[in-house]
């Protein structure tokens, strides 16, 4: 298996959804075929105001695309999608995040232009360890015990080793305590800690809000870790919005269940427009599919 980087625009011209499928043409299947089973980071063109770096996902399966003759779909596994904490740059005071791209000059060479392309190994985790940024290491450094002046036959049997924590590297970060921190987050940032439910913004003593961030179609149920099936909210409405007796419409209209034991004191708790405060940026606003869902499969009509 090897890890590779897949190249989206938002503005692309394919049927990609980066969190579910990632479309291409014919001419890349013997390389995206490489990345069966395995890990690929998306990157973002960052001329023209493109986030760099902004995401990995593990490749399920590869498919002709029944819709158009000449194309393909790599699948993306439920529940793998993982946005960064922070977007990485192509390049930055260091150089270039893919240090692969460069040739024999030491200049960017043809490869870089691929919207299907391979990585190695070190540079996928230099990016993951940018994008996912955390003051406690998950894992040990390697190379960091001492030197026990071992004879050479076992220093010689430690490279395996190294390599296969290295591999193991991206499971860990994409584990679901990592991934509920990143959920966090970018949730909190997009309503500004606010509840989108009561409108309320709460900061405890030592800084941290109140506000939760829930799933609008549950992990359990393959929703993914994105913004725009999140949604803020305080203990009291996560907890309603999780047993279907609050739910919103398309257009973020508050809905209650008619099965609430007190319809009134629910609807004390909604904030006076009667409609789910969103964020300001369009993109993170609850996406219309999986409001659906949680209409058909989790609010109590």
């Amino acid at each position: 298996m090897t890890r590779g980087v897949f190249l989206h625009r938002p503005d692309s011209i394919y049927e990609d959804h980066p969190e579910t499928r990632y479309q291409f043409p014919a001419q890349y299947l013997g390389r995206a075929s490489q990345f069966l089973g395995d890990w690929i980071v998306y990157y973002e063109p960052v001329k023209g105001g493109g986030a760099g770096y902004y995401a990995i996902a593990r490749v399920e399966r590869i498919v002709p695309d029944p819709s158009v003759p000449g194309m393909y779909v790599a699948l993306i596994e439920p529940g793998s999608y993982l946005p960064f904490e922070r977007n990485v740059p192509f390049s930055g005071a260091d150089g270039y995040a893919e240090t692969g791209l460069l040739n024999a000059a030491g200049k960017l060479s043809g490869r870089a232009q691929a919207a299907v392309r391979p990585i190695s190994l070190r540079d996928f985790n230099r990016i993951l360890d940018l994008g996912i940024p955390n003051e406690d290491p998950l894992l040990p450094r390697i190379g960091a015990a001492p030197d026990l002046q071992l004879p050479p036959g076992l220093r010689e049997e430690q490279s395996p080793f190294e390599l296969d924590v290295e591999r193991k590297r991206v499971d860990i970060y994409a584990s679901r305590p990592v991934r509920d921190r990143i959920f966090r987050r970018k949730v909190l940032d997009a309503y500004d800690c606010r509840c989108a439910i009561t409108g309320l913004r709460f900061i405890n003593g030592g800084g941290r809000a109140e506000v939760q961030a829930a799933h609008i179609k549950p992990v359990e149920a393959n929703g993914p870790d994105i913004i725009t099936n999140g949604l803020a909210l305080s203990g009291t409405a996560h907890w309603m919005f999780d047993r279907g007796l609050i739910s919103l419409s398309d257009n973020f209209e508050v809905l209650v269940s008619r099965q609430a034991n007190d319809p009134d004191a629910v609807w004390a708790l909604v904030n006076k427009t009667g409609r789910a405060i969103a964020p300001a940026a369009a993109a993170s606003r609850p996406h219309p599919a999986y409001l659906a869902w949680h209409r058909d499969h989790c609010f109590k009509h």
